[in-house]
């Protein structure tokens, strides 16, 4: 069982691999690398260069296979990486387990400190580090930027946090004792991040799990985005006289991911990704008794009741689904609308479709960049045309670009089953289904039908239906909303979701104790020994 686990996660993460190394070879192999052209002279700022450094534990290296990173928004090759062995993944892992002697000791409000610095470091290199993201993911370079931003806040955020973790003192039952919690770190944290938020997921990881007191191992996915990460928080831990091994990286195939997932000494296995994906690394890892920390897919909904604001509705349906070109885990991918405003607001919202500006990402106009893979491409229009087969129309879009890179037209498709299999099915890419509903309960309950439980909304004016959508009757999601899109969530809250969504939870509130252990303490400071529950043993 566990080599058909391995073998499956081996043929995604080779397929993944060769997106970056087969797709366009023979237009790699005429054109210049785009760090060489002068338009892109700013990459160099962030210390990239044509071949660039895979794996980093204190030292640079990569002494395996070199991939090309190509950029989605015309095919073209950006730079070069060398990957890690299996022998550079064995040096980094003890590299980080020695480390970790080091930083457990440092005091959480100066761990603190330290990721404040590193806040302060990213900082200074937003703009460029942005543009980076948009340049190698495709989202457009105000979302790029933005979520540079959001590792920045997050940062922030942990800085106060390091001042504030800790378990209660509880009543003990017995007299001259006292009972207490203690929260201490798991150790070596492998993170394992998604290319749709390359830089803000890894900081939700990252920030949080530092400051509890734990060392860092990312795989990563986007390798020019992470190297170049990683480059600036090695700064900071080399000029504070630490060991770079804290915050480790490897880029590597399947066999660097497998091995992190199998590997009883990573402690935490932090898996962002799909759900097919996360199911096997999640099995991988129970296989040992290790701990995971799953945020997987979603089949977002928005509910739309006939009291609703529709100057809230329109603009929050098409942000939210057209966002990042449909490539959110938060995006939304179900429009229910009650069935007296049902072709009034389809008539706004695909009038509003056509008006995104789509084009290049880093033209500061653009709202609407492409897919990151030719792969995402061929998903876009099986869906398509999987909608048409189970009696859906396409009410806007549904075809690719005739451009440079991976552009589609965002799409809506109406008249669709609430329960058809391609509504069920969570599709990476621009594509909205629409679908009428009549009452309360049936919308609450088409949304709690779909297997993935991540994000949800309703827009309305009625303040018991707000409660009993909050409430255990309601949305079974881990982020259930009022009159906002499903996608935007703030770094304050849980960040995650329920079901085939995986129940971790990264971010905001409590979410660091998923990356410490609990241990219940009982301290006697009497000379006498009662035993609990009062029993006696004489």
């Amino acid at each position: 069982m566990q080599r058909c686990f391995t073998l499956t996660i081996v043929r995604h993460w080779a397929l993944r691999k060769k997106l970056f190394t087969i797709s366009y070879q023979q237009s790699a192999a005429m054109s210049t690398l785009l760090i060489n052209q002068p338009k892109y002279a700013w990459l160099k700022e962030l210390g990239l260069s044509e071949d660039n450094d895979g794996v980093y534990n204190g030292n640079w290296g990569g002494k395996g296979e070199v991939i090309t990173s190509y950029c989605p928004a015309n095919n073209e090759p950006i730079a070069r990486v060398r990957q890690a062995t299996m022998a550079e993944y064995e040096e980094t892992v003890q590299k980080s387990r020695d480390a970790w002697k080091v930083w457990a000791d440092i005091p959480a409000p100066k761990r603190g400190e330290i990721v404040r610095q590193i806040g302060d470091a990213l900082r200074k290199k937003i703009k460029v580090l942005g543009s980076l993201v948009s340049l190698e993911m495709g989202k457009i370079y105000v979302e790029g930027v933005g979520e540079v931003q959001e590792y920045v806040d997050v940062c922030d955020y942990a800085v106060g946090l390091s001042r504030m973790i800790g378990g209660p003192v509880l009543p003990s039952e017995r007299p001259g004792h006292a009972l207490i919690e203690m929260w201490n770190p798991v150790g070596l944290v492998g993170i394992i991040t998604a290319f749709n938020f390359p830089v803000a997921v890894y900081g939700w990881n990252n920030a949080i799990a530092l400051i509890c007191g734990n060392v860092c191992l990312c795989w990563i996915v986007l390798i020019c985005v992470r190297a170049c990460s990683n480059r600036i928080v090695a700064e900071v831990l080399e000029q504070n006289n630490l060991p770079g091994a804290i915050c480790s990286m490897t880029c590597g195939g399947a066999d660097i991911g497998t091995a992190m997932s199998k590997d009883e000494r990573v402690d935490l296995v932090s898996f962002t990704g799909s759900t097919h994906v996360g199911k096997m690394v999640a099995m991988l890892v129970q296989e040992r008794f290790g701990r995971n920390l799953l945020e997987l897919g979603g089949n977002n909904a928005i509910i739309v009741f006939e009291d609703a604001d529709l100057n809230l509705v329109v603009p929050s349906a098409v942000f939210a689904s057209v966002g990042t070109a449909g490539q959110r885990c938060t995006t939304t991918r179900r429009l229910m609308l009650h069935g007296s405003i049902h072709d009034v607001v389809v008539e706004r919202v695909a009038k509003a479709y056509k008006q995104v500006r789509i084009g290049d990402p880093w033209d500061p106009s653009t709202m609407y960049g492409p897919l990151h893979t030719k792969q995402a491409v061929d998903q876009y229009l099986a869906a398509i045309e999987q909608a048409k087969q189970q009696g859906g129309t396409v009410v806007c879009g549904g075809k690719v670009m005739d451009r440079p890179g991976n552009y589609v037209e965002p799409t809506i498709i109406t008249g669709l089953a609430h329960d058809a299999p391609i509504v069920h099915t969570e599709t990476f890419v621009p594509i909205l289904y629409v679908l009428k509903f009549q009452t309360e309960e049936e919308a609450f309950a088409w949304n709690n039908e779909v297997k993935q439980g991540l994000s949800s909304s309703i827009f309305t004016k009625d303040m018991g239906r707000v409660f009993r959508w909050l409430g255990p009757k309601g949305s079974d999601c881990g982020i259930v909303n009022v009159n906002i899109p499903t996608s935007g969530a703030e770094i304050g809250g849980a960040f995650g979701g329920e079901k085939h969504t995986g129940g971790g939870r990264e971010s905001g509130s409590d979410s660091w104790k998923q990356y410490m252990r609990r241990s219940t303490c009982t301290i006697n400071y009497s000379k006498d020994l009662p035993l609990a529950q009062g029993i006696k043993f004489e």
